[in-house]
């Protein structure tokens, strides 16, 4: 025969067992640090520097200071398709980004002081340590989402336009 504190034991190690949030890695879940952001300028990619019609555009969050290029897409776990974030520098210079505490998967377009593309890295992984190089002097850096510059047939060579 049981007795009742026997039996409560025994449920409570059963409720314990059957948790399902110890399957979920906390990484890859929004927590309260989650962060939105406010997309102040627009980014239209073009084929030459006095193209008329653009190939594409999105709006973006803009990282000027050294905190907010620190910060950068670090724990934004939403970032809706037509949207980013460009890294204004003060100064050229070949540039290198990680994705150590970013959620999601990036295209990272890197465009020099003549706003050209320099370098893309499409489909970054998401919580890389791996750095990605501009491999030429940039002024900025654009995020994106992964894909977007092949969707969008954006390639090296091609130019921005930042409209604020």
């Amino acid at each position: 025969m049981f007795r009742p504190a026997l039996l409560l034991l025994i449920s409570i190690a059963f409720l314990f067992s059957c948790n399902s949030d110890s399957e979920e890695s906390p990484r890859d879940t929004p927590s309260a640090s989650a962060r939105t952001l406010d997309y102040t300028a627009v980014v239209h990619f073009k084929t030459s520097p006095d193209a008329m019609e653009f190939i594409s555009s999105v709006d973006v969050a803009v990282a000027e200071s050294q905190i907010a290029r620190q910060e950068g897409l670090m724990n934004v776990y939403d970032l809706p398709p037509n949207n980013g974030m460009i890294f204004i520098f003060e100064q050229q210079q070949e540039l290198s980004f990680w994705m150590a505490n970013t959620p999601l998967s990036l295209d990272i377009i890197f465009v020099n002081e003549d706003m050209e593309i320099v370098r893309i890295h499409s489909n970054t992984p998401p919580h890389s340590q791996q750095q990605f190089r501009s491999g030429a002097p940039a002024l900025y850096a654009v995020e994106v989402n992964a894909g977007y510059a092949a969707r969008h047939d954006i390639q090296e060579g091609h130019f921005i336009e930042i409209v604020r």
